[in-house]
This record gives structure tokens, sequence and C-alpha cells, in this order.
């Protein structure tokens, strides 16, 4: 093989041939030539090569075919050395490709070293107001509650009746929500709810006390949003029913919520306040964990947060009404019980001091990465 390379070094008159056939048979070997080593060809290098020795610029067997036979061929045979010639090119840089994709296809599947650095990517965390849901459901679980959950989509019946709040009752024009637009003939209407209660009486339908439970989800109101209003927030509450359950069981469970979250050194207080669905009813406050209960601010002035008075207003609770008990078949003469209603947005602005509850619905990651 290697004596047809030593041909092209040749001029046309030199090689010994007159007819087509024995032209055809000189570019026949050459191609069998370029074939056989195409493939042998394995590494970048070796590709290169086959490229410089066949396909080349400056001398390679194309270059001194063209320059050596087609070019010095008399004009009776240039028309067969132009033929041949044009076939073997377009072979030549057929295999030439070949190869070329072949060396690719191994880069690809080329198994990766294992021992190189891995790439480092970022891991989410929860929202700061499901990290807080996490917590207070922790502290609540310590103690015997569990978890239920139910429709952000509410009959009236369950949002207010049932909860003692009649529908002329005049607390209800506060909270009078988003109410659905309903097709023809739908049975309704449906409202959006205003407080996670009216899982506890849905629960109460289906459970005989003893009853401990928290409930936590989203609420919607007819607010204005602001630094401290959103049309919807985040709530949980809960719901304790029992044989023997009284004020002071009450009182402690709460102080102990509001210590564990806080910590050990905030002091708690109620002061007598008014829902429909509880009886009594009061506002439970906590000492300013800003201020540490003083009322004056570390730099020296008025403490901002509680405004000078050394509280702050956290949720309002109570002894759950006896009428309430009326729309789900329990005796008011048998249990007693207590709920509670924390909002999460307001809890986790205080303990992380945020001053805008819209940054908890703005998705700005600046903010969110300030709470892994």
């Amino acid at each position: 093989m290697t004596a047809i390379l030593e041909k092209t070094k040749l001029p046309f008159a030199d090689l010994g041939v007159s007819t087509g056939g024995e032209i055809e048979n000189l570019f026949r070997q050459l191609t069998e030539l370029a074939d056989a080593e195409q493939r042998k060809v394995i590494t970048d290098e070796e590709r290169e090569e086959f490229r410089v020795r066949w396909l080349g610029r400056n001398d390679s067997v194309r270059v001194r075919v063209k320059r050596n036979w087609l070019d010095t061929a008399p004009k009776e045979m240039r028309r067969w050395v132009g033929t041949y010639f044009q076939y073997f090119s377009e072979h030549v840089e057929s295999a030439y490709s070949y190869v070329k994709l072949a060396g690719e296809i191994l880069e690809v599947d080329k198994p990766e070293d294992l021992s190189l650095p891995g790439v480092i990517r970022p891991i989410g965390t929860h929202h700061l107001i499901r990290q807080v849901f996490q917590e207070i459901e922790d502290i609540f679980f310590s103690i015997g509650f569990s978890v239920v959950e139910g429709p952000e989509i509410e009959t009236p019946y369950y949002n207010f009746e049932a909860l003692n709040i009649p529908e002329f009752h005049p607390v209800r024009d506060d909270m009078d929500t988003f109410y659905l637009e309903l097709p023809k003939g739908a049975p309704g209407p449906l409202l959006l709810r205003t407080h996670t209660s009216p899982v506890q009486i849905r629960t109460m339908e289906k459970r005989q006390p003893p009853v401990r439970v928290i409930v936590p989800g989203k609420v919607y109101r007819r607010d204005n949003p602001d630094a401290t209003h959103s049309f919807m927030f985040h709530q949980i509450e809960g719901l304790a029913v029992d044989s023997d359950i009284t004020f002071c069981d009450f009182t402690g469970t709460i102080d102990y919520f509001v210590k564990q979250f806080f910590g050990e050194s905030v002091k708690t207080r109620f002061r007598p306040s008014y829902f429909p669905f509880t009886e009594p009813s009061v506002e439970f406050d906590a000492s300013c964990i800003f201020c540490e209960g003083t009322g004056t601010a570390k730099s020296g002035g008025t403490c901002g947060k509680c405004k000078g008075v050394g509280w702050i207003e956290l949720f309002g609770a109570g002894m759950v009404d006896p009428a309430v008990y009326g729309f789900v078949n329990y005796d008011p003469k048998k249990v007693s019980g207590f709920a509670f209603g924390i909002g999460i947005d307001r809890l986790a602005m205080l303990k992380y001091g945020i001053d805008d509850i819209q940054a908890f619905f703005q998705n700005d990651v600046r903010f969110l990465r300030q709470f892994p």
C-alpha cells in the first residue's frame, strides 16, 4: 500500500497508465489505504494526523494528487483523472467526518472522574412563616395536642353561626369576608374563611371529648394592606375540651406556650375582652421582648414596640361559650374547654423584629436568606 503513496509524488506521465480503468485502479488503491488508516484512528492525536496526512493544505495526499496527477494529465485523460479525483476527495472527507464524530461520541461517553470536586448547589429552606408554624406545632405536640386541617372555602354556618355569631350579630360586620360568586342553582353561599375556627366545629362534630387540637392555615379578611395588615394571613387556633378543664388549665397552657416561644424570662398577663364564641374572653399580653418589659429602649428613649407600656398584645382566647356546644351535640353541663387564636405573621414579626408584614409575601430572596 505504501507504494501507491510514492506514486502520488510522480507526474502523470511517469505513472505508466493510459486507460480509464488503470486510472480508476490507482484511485481505488488510495481510497482503500485511506479506509485502512481511518479504522486505526482512536486518539485525538491520531485524528489530527489523519487529517493533515490526507486533507492538509500543504503536502497532503490530496494536494499531491491534484498537483502531480490532475494538473499534469494530458487533455484526453484529464476527464478521467478529474472524475476519480472528485470521488477520492469526497471519500476521504467523509472518512475524516466519521472519525471526528466518533471522537465526539467518545468524549460524551467518557466516564466522569468521581474524584473531582462536586458542584455545590444551593439548598432551599422553609419560608419563615412555615418555620414559625413548625415551632408552634412542636410546642403544642409536647403537651398532647394534635394537628387538624380543614377547607379554606367555608359555609356561613361553620364560619359564623356554629361559632355563636348569628346572621345579624354586630361583630359579624368586622369579619365579613370574600364571598364566592357561584353558578345559578349551586348550593351556597360560600366564602373564604376568616379564621380557622370552623375546623374546630368540624372536629367536635366527628369526635367526642377529650379533644385537644391546633388548627394551622391561611385565613382571609377584608383588610387594606399596610405594614401590619393583609387580606390574607396565617393563623393557628387551638381547642381543648374535656370534662374537667378549668380557667387555670387554660392560663397555664398559654403561659407555657409563650415562655417556650419567646423565652423563660417573658411574663404574661390577660385582660378581659369579648369574643362571641368564648365566655369569659381575654386578650393575652407578654412583657415586651425588646425592652424586657421596662418600656424604655436600650438607647434611652421610649420603646417603639410597646409604646412605653412594657407589654405587647399577642392574641385573643377564652373559655368555650356553652352555646357553641349546642351546635356539636356536646352537653355543656358535662364538658368545658378553652380556645385561642394565634396570628402567625404577628408572632413572627415580634420574634424576628420584622416591621412590615408585606415582606412575607414579596418573595424577596434578600429577605428570605436571613432566615435559613
